[in-house]
């Protein structure tokens, strides 16, 4: 078929136009946007160059096979990028939409650059699974490419709309998910097909909405209220991050922490009562600069971004604010995969600790507290980028190691006039060694007296000058010194050597 220059343009507006008018105007009443407008909103404007624009296009109602795919620069740096269109076939996936995918992250990870993902699909369609479902170039090669990526560049996604069935696991392979309230699902079968297999009644929402992936699963990252947030958070994320693993994550003009920051005023006195160290972070790192990650889940202990003196750390602290800060078998989770996600693309990592230790109790072992606690070991042992661990108030038992303590070759372990160090605190130490004796001082007073006579004994046992004057820790900073030593101490780790052990890979305990 011989084309002429206006039937080769109406063949491009009948393309880039997606389906028919209902179903734009059915999205925009649920506050979505089209493909191409969310597209255009994240990019640079004129950077996008499209691909497989034509794709299906002998195909009725098909146009572009019901994704975007293409190229384009998000604050000047290059990225590659898809984007269903849920007006065409409600964003399902053909053979040439999975064909489309699949040369998009291909060409992502050969040059290098970002892979970004805007979804909104309602998975395969059942009609072409022949075609798109089971062949080497099927859907499963989606995933491959995506597990071969990850690591090596970035991947981020925003979630407008469902990503369903296997089409879940697109959000699932990328390394932070930016789902949008309302609208925004996750699941592997819908509640029709839940009801059929298993008798229970659910919606979709339920099941796999935006608040339940990002509050209680953790498979979401992000919970936006709007479109446009979802991307700023795909922006914002970029920003933290080099174009791949071979490169330093990109410097900022240097910016002071908060004027009015008090740091040791942020810190109780009584171990007892809780701070919140969202709080210390963002007094610690530049100002407006601390980027948090999975803010709604898993909530003692709080991972994010920020930066020192311009330059990138990924921050680790344990929240005395929630659950008082102890480690579960789903903050273990979250710490691992962000330990991961750091050492991957070359961002120092910073720990503050002020933690009790794991969870104890026959729940948390029927849920494997001690597998995840030691996956969380494994992400901190094996990260090999520049890392620090700050004793802000406390390190107790195996906390101080899952906080990289100085057993796991931190570049320093740095411990605040507050810090305390040890097996566990000192009236759950005093109880478990003097259990019997304290029950049997029939008197009151005696039995008080006894009690803090022992506390303030264990207390000297683990005084911080102490531990510092036998090299367990490196130095004891004043709160208002620590941010000027930290920008020195990442700066002297720069180069440091990034070897960890002869091998393939371990053996993880997932």
């Amino acid at each position: 078929m011989t084309l002429d220059g206006e039937a080769l343009e109406q063949l491009r507006k009948r393309a880039k136009a997606g389906g028919a008018d209902k179903y734009h105007a059915a999205n925009a009443a649920k506050g979505k946007l089209f493909a191409r407008e969310r597209v255009a909103l994240l990019v640079d404007e004129g950077s996008f160059v499209e691909d497989g624009l034509y794709a299906n296009a002998m195909a009725e109602g098909l146009p572009a096979d019901g994704v975007v795919t293409g190229t384009a620069t998000i604050d000047g740096r290059q990225v590659c990028l898809m984007a269903n269109d849920s007006t065409v076939k409600a964003g399902s996936w053909g053979a040439r939409t999975v064909e489309k995918i699949i040369r998009i992250i291909e060409r992502a990870y050969s040059t290098g650059v970002p892979m970004v993902y805007l979804v909104d699909s309602a998975g395969a369609r059942i009609t072409d699974q022949v075609e798109l479902f089971p062949g080497r170039r099927g859907a499963g090669k989606i995933f491959w490419n995506q597990v071969r990526a990850s690591g090596s560049i970035p991947q981020v996604c925003a979630l407008f709309g469902p990503s369903a069935a296997g089409g879940a696991y697109i959000p699932a392979f990328c390394d932070v998910v930016a789902m949008v309230d309302g609208n925004a699902s996750m699941y592997l079968g819908s509640d029709r097909m839940v009801e059929m297999v298993t008798g229970e009644k659910t919606t979709l929402e339920a099941m796999g909405g935006a608040k339940v992936h990002c509050a209680e699963s953790g498979v979401g990252h992000f919970l936006c209220k709007t479109e446009a947030e979802a991307l700023d958070v795909v922006r914002r994320y970029l920003s933290y991050l080099p174009a791949n693993w071979t490169q330093e994550p990109p410097a900022a003009e240097a910016v002071p922490a908060p004027e009015k920051a008090d740091l040791a005023a942020l810190v109780p006195a009584s171990e007892r009562q809780a701070f919140d160290m969202r709080r210390y972070i963002k007094g610690l790192v530049d100002e407006g600069s601390f980027f948090e990650i999975q803010a709604l889940w898993a909530k003692e202990l709080t991972i994010g971004f920020g930066r020192l003196n311009g330059e990138v750390v990924g921050v680790v602290g344990n929240n005395s604010m929630f659950k008082g800060g102890v480690l579960f078998v789903d903050s273990a989770d979250k710490a691992s995969r962000f330990v991961q996600l750091c050492d991957a693309f070359n961002v120092p990592l910073l720990f503050l600790s002020d933690v009790p230790g794991f969870m104890v109790g026959s729940a948390v072992e029927k849920q494997g507290i001690i597998r995840h606690g030691a996956k969380m070991i494994t992400a901190i042992s094996e990260a090999t980028v520049p890392k620090i661990c700050v004793v802000v108030r406390k390190a107790y038992g195996a906390g101080l190691y899952a906080m990289a303590g100085p057993g796991f070759e931190p570049d320093a372990t740095i411990a605040l006039p507050t810090a305390k160090i040890a097996v566990m605190g000192a009236e759950a130490a005093v109880n478990a060694v003097y259990a019997n004796k304290i029950a049997a001082i029939e008197d009151e007073s005696a039995r008080a007296a006894f009690v803090a006579a022992k506390r303030e004994e264990y207390e000297r046992d683990i005084d911080i000058v102490r531990l510092a004057s036998e090299l367990v820790v490196d130095a004891i900073v004043e709160p208002h010194e620590l941010r000027a030593e930290l920008v020195r101490r990442f700066a002297a780790a720069r180069g440091k050597d990034r070897r960890f052990s002869r091998r393939r890979h371990g053996v993880t305990p997932v």
